[in-house]
């Protein structure tokens, strides 16, 4: 681990996932990375509010568009100001156990081409479905994985399809390392 700006980004099948890759940085470096965290989930009481906010310091965005607002401005804010996140491409948490991945949605893309400077690094996370299934409000105390792949290639060319392929098959290849 380095202290130097960069995108984390993840599968995601909790909502503790961010907790979990959050908690696996060294202190210095928790301390300028922020969790990207959807507000229709994390907004919506005081208990979960108070998390995200107070105690993760975490970034919300709203995933509709009623607001005719860019999703991705609060986490632009965020990167401009030279935070490092934690984000995750597939919108919304996994619950297929038959899928590794979703389709990841343009948004690691976009903060990209945005930040060029910004390294994207892969992390694979590991049970969690298991963890914190859908509906618990505990954790069960089982053993989970996060484990971290080197940078993409900042000096590929490709276009937005091909970087969404590129980005999901790096992640992929954590999976197949994790499982050896």
């Amino acid at each position: 681990p380095e202290l130097k700006q960069r995108i984390y980004y993840a599968n995601h099948n909790s909502h503790i996932d961010f907790i979990l890759l959050w908690s696996s940085l060294p202190k210095a470096i928790r301390h300028q990375t922020r969790p990207v965290a959807a507000s229709d989930y994390w907004m919506k009481d005081g208990l979960r509010r108070f998390l995200i906010q107070d105690t993760f310091n975490g970034v919300t965005i709203q995933r509709n568009r009623e607001q005719h607002q860019d999703p991705l401005q609060p986490i632009i804010d965020v990167l401009a100001q030279g935070y490092s996140i934690i984000f995750f491409p597939e919108g919304t948490r996994n619950l297929n156990d038959d899928i590794d991945l979703l389709d990841f949605k343009s948004g690691l893309y976009n903060l990209h081409c945005q930040f060029p400077e910004v390294e994207i690094v892969p992390v694979w996370i590991s049970n969690l479905k298991r963890v914190m299934p859908k509906g618990a409000l505990i954790p069960l105390p089982l053993l989970s994985t996060v484990c971290f792949g080197c940078p993409l290639d900042q000096h590929l060319v490709m276009n937005k399809a091909e970087f969404l392929i590129y980005a999901q098959q790096q992640l992929l290849k954590l999976k197949e390392v994790e499982n050896q």
